[in-house]
């Protein structure tokens, strides 16, 4: 019998699996980890299986941004998920995504994390601090994430830009928050966010000005300095992207998403994760397929820096 008896796991968009090695542009990081605060929205660290289950509806083509096949142009891997992680216990799950991250970083890749809740940019921040200095952090999602912390509990999904200002991860004076709104658990927190440095753009604001003009902006700003971008998937209206961590009504159409994520084209892009994605609150896989399209959208902004004649 000359036909295979097997199949191999899923990957993203069916990507080759394996450890990231000198050639990769670009490696998949599955981080399935959540804290387990929420008294009812539990289920992040299911999202990376939900978001590579959805990749196949995704095609690798796209006659405007790049009209070649995307992922194979970047030499794209998926390296599995994270080892050796459980969920809640955050202090255990920290390093090693760290480490996991760092040694992609170490082949020459930029990571592209599939959380898991929020609190996993932390350490992959980390990670990226360590390879690229001067790095700088686009966050993009309907919190600020830089809240106050209890410091007998330090670590959250809440916190997580808070301790990246603190231990210097990023540059906070060059890093935006964009797309904050909704109400909150404790009051200040977008003061809080502003003295820690940051910037903070509102829905409202991101509306009002255009997103053309807000990122024109924040380009300005950044210029071609190392950048980290964080896409938390409730900044999405919950009616586009049901299925995540913390909803909150008033987001961004999938339209506007999508322009926001091509208005970044030509920044240097040096690690990404997508986080919250939530499967047992999402409707039909529309919160993980959108995750799935928002990740290929990154890879066409990679694939026309890195290779610009395609």
């Amino acid at each position: 019998m000359s036909e295979p008896l097997f199949t191999a796991p899923p990957t993203f968009l069916g990507i080759p699996a394996g450890p990231a090695r000198p050639g990769n542009r670009v490696a998949i990081l599955g981080v399935p980890f959540d804290c387990g605060i929420h008294p009812f929205r539990i289920g992040s660290r299911e999202g990376p299986a939900a978001v590579r289950a959805q990749s196949p509806l995704i095609r690798r083509h796209h006659p405007a941004l790049a009209d070649f096949d995307l992922p194979a142009a970047l030499n794209a891997v998926d390296c599995g998920d994270v080892a050796g992680i459980t969920p809640g216990r955050i202090n255990e799950a920290h390093p090693r995504i760290e480490a996991a991250a760092d040694a992609i970083l170490q082949a020459g890749a930029i990571p592209v994390g599939i959380g898991g809740d929020g609190s996993v940019s932390l350490p992959l921040m980390r990670a990226a601090a360590r390879h690229h200095p001067g790095l700088v952090a686009l966050h993009v999602d309907s919190h600020t994430d830089a809240y106050p912390y209890d410091p007998a509990n330090p670590y959250d999904a809440s916190n997580q830009f808070t301790h990246a200002a603190e231990e210097a991860l990023v540059d906070a004076a060059a890093t935006w928050h964009v797309g904050i709104r909704g109400f909150t658990g404790v009051p200040g927190v977008v003061r809080h966010a502003e003295g820690l440095g940051f910037r903070v753009v509102t829905t409202e604001d991101l509306v009002r000005r255009g997103t053309a003009q807000a990122m024109a902006e924040f380009r300005d700003v950044v210029r071609d300095r190392p950048l980290y971008l964080c896409w938390d998937m409730d900044v999405f209206d919950p009616s586009v992207a049901p299925g995540v961590a913390t909803p909150a009504w008033g987001g961004l159409s999938a339209r506007e998403g999508i322009a926001l994520m091509r208005s970044l084209s030509g920044l240097n892009i040096v690690a990404a994760d997508f986080n919250t994605v939530s499967p047992n609150h999402d409707v039909q896989g529309l919160a993980a397929s959108l995750c799935a399209h928002m990740m290929m959208e990154l890879l066409a902004l990679v694939a026309q820096r890195l290779l610009p004649s395609g």
